[in-house]
């Protein structure tokens, strides 16, 4: 084969090694959205974190774009960023953490090739979230785990560490251990050198904070009985095997713990450090038969997120891409797997939060915003000259129903438009009776996805909306039979989704299993997809 037709293949391969692609989660308030600010902070993206409105009073991340997110101090929705670090290019995608969010938060996880696992001193791991964390087992995903706040009164490091294995199943080998109890914390030793690293405050936590190595014997005279409590417990570690196994990590089966305080700074880096030297690069990614997508095959990638009016001005619509495979140029023409058609690229973009800058090429690993694609579903494939198929991105059965209707009826077309994009982004799902009330039913995982729907339809649409709640709590996928004999079963509706599929929803878990057990002939089939 001539040397030229070699050199492509090199270049995507020696791109795709410097990429880092990876998900944070937490529970709400563990200190997820601090930690992608000072990530920013720390390589360079932004030149202070966390700066204060002097009006207001509050911090504007920039991974918080959205207007209520700013309102509310929470992560709404995902976001996409990217930056370059010790010559790696990142792109870490921060996700939602409140439990109503869990299905977006499942969409970045398909993106990503690993975790950051974030965890409130305080707290340990909180039931809401832990289905997140269980999903990352399952995949296999490579997590880091950072527990935060360790500046302030929490549970032991040790008892976390019992909790880690055993409710995720993930052996925590910890590469920093914290010297001093949560609350009075004075820095932490590096287990792989032994050296302590002391803490220090900075200034409202919006410059880097300064890392004062010292030797043990320093520490010893020093920090004292912290000192030699935290030195036992780091040798009670080595005793039992809990160092860091880097092919144990990459398989999904142990979590390198680091900890620090995102807020303050301190253990940020060595966090960032260890995403560039721990985390994997991308590698080939399955297609729906099983079969790897190698990464130097010609173009590939997926559609894990829709978002609209990121730019309200503009009403624009951006798809979020991960590159899988090849190296993504833009302008050029790919096919739109669901439906074979030819797609531009014309206007394409490496995105920052609500930011974008507009990318000539990318490689495997990262993330592509294609601007007014309004033709694209999540989960759809691109790709230039070899097909391909990935596997469907997971969805949640919905457990909230509630019938939408405009406040004002001369509104009703932007109604209808708001419906429509925000069911492409997936903040709710929407639904039709087919032999009832024409208004549209929504379907949600949790509330907070209505108040979402309601204040953006309101803001971003000019059309405000009325729900009110039905009491079915559950649904299952049909069939056009069973369909016809659950119409006439008080309790159970049948809904239509855009997509043609039926769903019968359910007043109770009771009528289901009943159902089931009476008729094990008729379709009650799981609608989260795999």
């Amino acid at each position: 084969m001539p040397e030229v037709l070699l050199e492509p293949r090199r270049s995507v391969l020696a791109n795709a090694a410097l990429r880092r692609t990876f998900a944070i989660i937490s529970h709400p308030d563990a200190g997820k959205t601090t930690l992608t600010e000072k990530f920013l902070l720390y390589s360079g993206a932004v030149q202070a974190a966390g700066a204060v409105k002097a009006r207001e009073g509050r911090r504007r991340v920039t991974s918080d774009w959205m207007v209520m997110e700013q309102e509310r101090g929470i992560s709404i929705t995902s976001t996409a960023l990217q930056f370059v670090y010790r010559d790696h290019t990142v792109n870490l995608l921060d996700t939602p953490g409140h439990r109503d969010f869990s299905e977006d938060t499942y969409r970045v996880l398909a993106a990503a090739d690993a975790a950051v696992m974030v965890l409130d001193v305080a707290k340990g791991i909180e039931a809401q979230t832990l289905k997140l964390f269980e999903v990352c087992r399952a995949r296999r995903l490579p997590i880091i785990t950072f527990l935060n706040k360790c500046d302030r009164p929490g549970i032991p490091p040790l008892e976390l560490l019992d909790e880690i294995q055993a409710k995720i199943g993930l052996r925590p080998t910890p590469v920093t251990w914290p010297v001093g109890i949560p609350g009075d914390f004075r820095g932490v030793i590096d287990r792989r050198s032994g050296v302590f690293i002391r803490f220090s405050r900075t200034i409202r936590g919006s410059s880097m904070a300064p890392e004062e190595e010292v030797s043990r014997e320093r520490a010893a005279d020093e920090e004292g009985s912290a000192w030699i409590s935290s030195d036992e417990e780091a040798d009670l570690l080595s005793g039992i095997g809990a160092d860091l196994d880097l092919r144990s990590f990459l398989a999904g089966d142990s979590t390198p713990l680091f900890v620090g305080s995102a807020l303050t700074n301190f253990g940020v880096r060595h966090l960032l450090d260890a995403l560039v030297e721990l985390a994997p690069a991308p590698g080939p990614r399955m297609d729906v038969a099983g079969r790897p997508r190698e990464l130097s095959a010609p173009f590939s990638g997926f559609v894990f997120k829709i978002q609209a009016n990121m730019n309200p001005s503009h009403r624009d619509h951006v798809a979020f891409v991960r590159v899988c495979s090849g190296e993504f140029e833009r302008g050029e023409q790919l096919t739109h797997g669901p439906t074979g058609r030819l797609f531009g690229t014309k206007y394409a973009a490496s995105m920052f939060g609500a930011d974008r800058n507009t990318v000539e090429r990318a490689y495997p690993g990262d993330v592509v915003g294609l601007v007014n694609a309004s033709d694209l579903r999540i989960g759809d494939t691109l790709y230039s000259q070899d097909p391909v198929k990935f596997p469907a991105i997971p969805t949640f059965a919905p457990e909230l129903f509630a019938t939408a209707r405009p406040k004002d009826s001369s509104r009703y077309k932007q109604f209808r438009k708001g419906l429509e994009q925000l069911e492409q982004e997936g903040v709710v799902q929407v639904l039709h009776d087919p032999q009832g009330d024409p208004a549209p039913i929504l379907a949600a995982v949790g509330e907070m996805q209505f108040e979402v729907l309601t204040h953006r339809l309101a803001a971003e649409y000019g059309a405000p909306v009325d729900l009110v709640h039905t009491p079915h709590r559950l649904a299952r996928r049909t069939d056009e039979a069973t369909a016809k004999a659950l119409s006439a079963i008080r309790g159970v509706k049948v809904l239509r989704r855009g997509d043609g599929t039926l769903l019968a929803a359910f007043e109770s878990p009771y009528w289901l299993e009943r159902l089931q057990a009476d008729h094990p002939d008729w379709l009650f089939a799981s609608i989260v997809t795999e």
